[in-house]
């Protein structure tokens, strides 16, 4: 019995002393760098978000999200998750009987049936229906190069020729096309001490991807870019930078090659508060084709957004530490520029928003 309490307190002591250890997951030392600091609630103009995802915008009500838009100064609220048909018709009717003004509908298309005969035509078609009823432009999630296969089971190809009746309909109806391919690189690359997703992917492994699944990533990123320049009089939206944003010097390039691409700057507001010389000059040249956009709807996380842009802050922190356990800078933009990425480059992307609410 002795030797059993003896052995048992032993164990109950190596519990208490392991729990008291701070694992690596924990790690998040505050800085102790003294520098001004000048935290910013609200936009400095009035702006468009131009991704974000409300799935039940038929039902919801509506007065909560204008009351979270007000307080930061959201002009416009761009909802990519419309879907289609009566559950877009939803929709539209919630957003026109209570604030016609301030949210914006884009559809989506249901890829399922890619392979049947006529698939495009009738998607397109079904596209200009959507549009008829108000939705004002078209998102395509990243689903599409990723997971969608045609009737036979083969993945695909954001270039597939098949699709070219929609991105040829929505240049005709002069709608955007907002567009997500792939997610970052690093999930594709792989998971060692020399990944900096690694913590990332170690906390949310759902998220790593071998070398070819389903297809290597610059391969996605490349039929993304042909489908672009294969339809030179439609004008796409590449989601998050098009996961460049952590090398601005090919995405310039890029752009260069592609006029009729802008980016938006949704989930990597990190990237770019780690390189403020250098995404300043970026978006000094490239003023006339960046968007504002959040992506998740957290309103807490929009001041870091606001800082990086707006102020020359140093060394402050990003809200999500295993997505960027490094510090943000600010790129202290002129407010030429923060005009136009907070809310001009929209207006002049998207149909029918309402101008009188932003300064002219």
């Amino acid at each position: 019995m002795k030797t059993y309490t003896i052995t048992l307190l032993f164990f109950l002591c190596f519990l208490y002393t392991k729990s008291q250890e701070m694992g690596f997951e924990e790690y998040n030392p505050k800085s102790t760098l003294v520098v001004p600091e000048n935290l910013v609630d609200k936009a400095k103009f009035t702006f468009i978000d131009v991704h974000s995802h409300q799935f039940r915008m038929a039902t919801q009500d509506l007065s909560t999200l204008v009351r979270d838009m007000d307080k930061m100064n959201m002009g416009v609220m761009v909802n990519l998750s419309g879907g289609s048909g009566e559950g877009l018709q939803d929709m539209l009717k919630n957003v026109n009987n209570n604030y016609p003004n301030r949210f914006v509908i884009f559809a989506n298309v249901d890829f399922s049936g890619v392979g049947k005969p006529n698939w495009g035509e009738e998607a397109a078609k079904q596209l200009e229906s959507d549009v008829k009823s108000g939705a004002k432009g078209l998102k395509i999630y990243k689903s599409l190069g990723l997971r969608h296969k045609d009737i036979n089971g083969k993945r695909i190809a954001i270039d597939d020729s098949r699709l070219d009746p929609i991105w040829t309909k929505c240049g005709e109806l002069g709608i955007p096309v907002l567009i997500h391919a792939a997610d970052p690189k690093s999930f594709w690359d792989p998971m060692d001490k020399d990944n900096e997703r690694w913590l990332e992917l170690k906390t949310r492994p759902r998220r790593k991807r071998s070398a070819t699944n389903p297809a290597p990533w610059q391969q996605i990123i490349d039929e993304q870019h042909r489908m672009f320049k294969k339809h030179p009089k439609t004008k796409f939206i590449n989601a998050h930078m098009g996961w460049y944003a952590n090398n601005l010097a090919m995405l310039g390039e890029l752009m260069d090659e592609i006029p009729n691409m802008s980016v938006g700057i949704g989930a990597i507001i990190a990237e770019l508060g780690r390189q403020p010389r250098m995404a300043k000059k970026f978006f000094l040249k490239y003023q006339d084709r960046i968007l504002f956009g959040k992506d998740s709807w957290k309103p807490e996380e929009f001041p870091t957004y606001f800082r990086v842009l707006e102020t020359d802050d140093e060394y402050f922190p990003y809200y999500k530490k295993y997505h960027a356990f490094w510090a943000m800078y600010g790129l202290d933009l002129p407010d030429e520029v923060l005009r136009k990425v907070y809310y001009k480059n929209a207006l002049n992307l998207i149909p029918g928003v309402d101008k009188s609410l932003f300064e002219q």
